[in-house]
């Protein structure tokens, strides 16, 4: 398990970036006849980061760089990765055309954000590499009709670690990035993946979706409902970020599974079920056990983990199901949910919903 570190966190550069300073490297080898010993590049927002290269090739016709990937202090499966682009003269008038290289995913399903049959290099990347091009290119006096062909060394087996495969992008990881800057341990490249998988789903024609807690409660409630695997969102701690999103672009029915804490804590009104960011109210526990008459109401008040609880009282988890159901169904009217809890050893404890 990956732990925050102490103290002020070092950011890191997206898989965009880099490949649009090995591109813009690569260009100003071909327009000038060398190489920068360093390439500053503008990100979105208007930093200008620097970056060494760290291997260069070049022939008649094209040229080649190799940028290494830093995440900074991020947990990121990419960090150290390198990102290569090599770039060569386009027909005139093309203007700049992006391939897959080795270990650069295609897309294959529909509802990213990207077509079907093209690189899995996202919008903001390729506008960053373009503008670069044209930068590069207007200050020579020359068109910028270039083709950039963009690879990663050792892709596919790191795109075995995301949901690139589930979503439909194969053979190699996405080249992403909205800002250019990796900002350590953020949720938000997290809940973009959910956002895609619903974007996928959605394009699908999928009518129920999935968001579990774990690999243990994904494995349950697949299996339950037999959801292809792209329609199973990784939802992870961030139940209120695929909430939100469904709320704006809803699918017919929802599942909802997990362990007994963390649906405890979304049957409390916590939307970021992280042990760091939301506990298990056990007076609260206790209160639903008085009322439903699930149990012993003095020990599950005095529980030390939500576990303890549910080993007092089993029967607990029905009502926290139901409890969680009526924190999640007034969020999206559009869509009929159902609420799973589910043991460590996959059992099922309680239902509640369609």
């Amino acid at each position: 398990m990956n732990r925050k570190p102490e103290g002020e966190l070092r950011r890191g550069w997206t898989t965009g970036a880099c490949a649009t300073a090995a591109t813009k490297a690569a260009v100003l080898r071909l327009v000038t006849g060398t190489f920068p010993e360093m390439v500053t590049i503008t990100l979105p927002r208007g930093e200008t980061p620097a970056f060494a290269l760290a291997e260069t090739h070049s022939g008649a016709d094209w040229a080649e760089v190799g940028i290494v990937k830093d995440a900074g202090d991020d947990p990121d499966v990419t960090h150290g990765a390198l990102i290569r682009a090599r770039v060569c003269p386009g027909v005139p008038g093309s203007g700049v055309i992006f391939h897959a290289g080795d270990g650069v995913g295609m897309v294959t399903r529909p509802g990213l954000p990207v077509p079907v049959g093209d690189p899995a290099i996202n919008p903001v990347p390729r506008q960053m590499m373009t503008d670069a091009i044209d930068a590069v290119a207007a200050k020579a006096g020359i068109a910028p009709d270039f083709e950039i062909t963009i690879s990663v060394p050792g892709g596919a087996d790191l795109a075995a670690k995301t949901w690139n495969p589930r979503l439909g992008i194969l053979g190699g990881i996405s080249i992403l990035g909205t800002t250019g800057i990796v900002r350590p341990f953020s949720c938000a490249a997290w809940i973009a993946s959910i956002h895609r998988g619903i974007d996928v789903a959605r394009a699908e024609g999928l009518t129920h979706v999935a968001g579990c807690t774990g690999a243990t409660s994904e494995r349950v409630v697949q299996d339950l409902y037999g959801i292809p695997a792209f329609g199973m969102l990784d939802m992870g701690d961030f139940v209120g970020g695929m909430i939100k999103y469904l709320a704006r672009n809803p699918v017919p029915r929802l599942t909802i599974g997990g362990g007994f804490g963390k649906i405890t804590k979304l049957a409390q009104g916590a939307m970021d079920l992280h042990s760091g960011r939301s506990q298990v109210d056990f007076e609260a526990l206790a209160t639903l056990a008085r009322e439903t008459g699930a149990g012993p109401v003095a020990e599950i008040r005095a529980a030390n983990t939500a576990m303890e609880a549910l080993a007092l009282c089993p029967a607990l988890a029905l009502p926290v199901a139901k409890k969680a159901l009526d924190v999640a169904a007034p969020r999206l009217p559009e869509t009929k949910i159902d609420i799973v809890i589910i043991s460590r050893d996959g059992t099922i404890m309680g239902r509640a919903g369609d």
